[in-house]
């Protein structure tokens, strides 16, 4: 995927920018210096092509211990990104510590960089060659002026950052299968193991150290006729220790693998706990909202009885407790035991996928789940589902037409979810839910 990083000293309005090129609020915007100090990343979207955004900490010339953790974090960022924004504030003159990040990107000759002058509400174009004459000796050319807070000139930087990435050569392993994996959990746990099984010849460097698979590597497979392409990504640890310019640029590129991938599979060591670096992997998937598997590798090293099997799928329902729909498989890459059941799950999920349930069939169901077990009542009033229709969506989205959103409770909609799961047969994927008035456009959040 196309990807930019957002680059600039300190509080010239990376993150508000960032927020307006993905159009949702991830990043904390703030007056205070150095609010931004990891990488946010996030999708954006123009003329149907998809642009990923990297935000970052802002760029100074003083080194201290946080400023050199930012540094890492930032040359992580351009080694992941395709181009770059140089992003300068028209609010203040240009100092010190831009011309420092103009060096820094100067450093990365063989990408293209986008200088961008932002907080330029009051920008007079009759006026342009005076007001931006200062901004050409940072040696990048022409600026883009824009407003991020108030969406001015985005236009014209995204049309700027599509023809960017036509120049770039073309890569389309994204269409050659229907089914995008990518394999994510902390390091050592066998997902190069697996490739290398997968794939039967080594196309990953493979040893007992942890961390030693550092980039993310699309290997396209065909089983039974049936592409896949698998997108196999370094060991995450935990985000508070990636504080090393490697690791943070694998969990780059683990976020990058996941947005690309329309399957995840989770990987854990079955032979050890699960530990809180899996569960916030398992966060990570689940964010995704897209399908995950969870593969309990080494299960060969596991003393078993007839309740082993039952007991762990248990134990990982209570760890990842948002993942309840997601299916477990029992492997060992290193005995190559049930492997197979890998793509044989991806193609369950596939199938699930692409259901699409009859409207009639559906206002059927929900309207059965209600005499069934009446909504319960909220300051007097009850819910009423009225209708329901499927839209399309990457996982299977059912919008409900009712009277009024604030009277559902969160336990009403699971007991909706199982209800449509049991019917239409959605036990290997995650479902969404949007209730939405009859007289209103504007969603409600559920009453907890």
């Amino acid at each position: 995927m196309f990807t930019v990083a957002i680059i600039g000293r300190t509080n010239v309005g990376k993150s508000t920018l960032f927020n307006r090129l993905i159009q949702k609020p991830m990043a904390i915007v703030s007056d205070t210096p150095n609010t931004t100090r990891d990488r946010i990343f996030g999708i954006g979207e123009w003329l149907k092509r998809k642009i990923a955004f990297i935000d970052t900490g802002g760029l100074i010339a003083k080194q201290t211990p946080l400023q050199q953790l930012i540094a890492l974090q930032v040359q992580a960022a351009l080694s992941q990104a395709k181009a770059i924004i140089f992003l300068v504030s028209l609010q203040e003159q240009l100092n010190s510590d831009d011309f420092y990040v103009a060096k820094v990107l100067k450093k990365n000759k063989d990408k293209p960089v986008i200088l961008v002058v932002n907080k330029a509400e009051n920008f007079n174009p009759k006026t342009a060659e005076e007001t931006l004459k200062d901004y050409y000796s940072l040696g990048f050319g022409r600026p883009v002026v824009i407003s991020a807070a108030h969406g001015i000139g985005i236009g014209d930087l995204m049309d700027l950052l599509v023809k960017q990435n036509q120049l770039l050569p073309n890569e389309n392993n994204d269409d050659l299968a229907k089914i995008r994996f990518c394999v994510i959990g902390k390091p050592n746990v066998g997902k190069s193991s697996l490739i290398n099984q997968l794939v039967k010849q080594n196309r990953v460097l493979v040893s007992n150290e942890s961390g030693t698979t550092r980039d993310a590597i699309d290997v396209p497979l065909k089983v039974n006729g049936e592409k896949f392409l698998l997108i196999d990504t370094a060991g995450i640890k935990r985000k508070g220790k990636i504080n090393m310019g490697i690791e943070t640029a694998s969990y780059i590129k683990t976020k990058l693998a996941i947005a690309r991938s329309n399957v995840i599979l989770l990987m854990v060591d079955g032979s050890k706990p699960i530990s809180e670096q899996d569960e916030v992997i398992g966060g990570l998937a689940q964010a995704a909202l897209i399908p995950v598997i969870i593969l309990v590798n080494k299960w060969d090293l596991v003393l078993k009885n007839n309740n082993t099997t039952n007991a762990y799928k248990k134990m990982l329902k209570l760890h990842f407790k948002h993942l309840d729909f997601a299916p477990v498989l029992f492997i060992s890459v290193l005995k190559n035991q049930r492997l197979n059941t890998i793509f044989e799950q991806l193609k369950i999920i596939q199938s699930q996928l692409e259901t699409k349930v009859a409207t009639p069939l559906l206002n059927d169901v929900i309207q059965q789940a209600q005499l069934y077990n009446q909504p319960p009542l909220f300051k007097g009033k009850r819910l009423q589902i009225t209708y329901a229709v499927q839209t399309k969506s990457q996982i299977p989205h059912f919008v409900l037409f009712c009277n009024d959103p604030k009277y559902l409770h969160f336990s009403y909609a699971r007991f909706l979810e199982n209800k449509i799961r049991e019917n239409f047969g959605f036990n290997s994927v995650p479902i969404s839910l949007y209730f939405k008035s009859k007289n209103a456009r504007i969603r409600t959040k559920p009453e907890v």
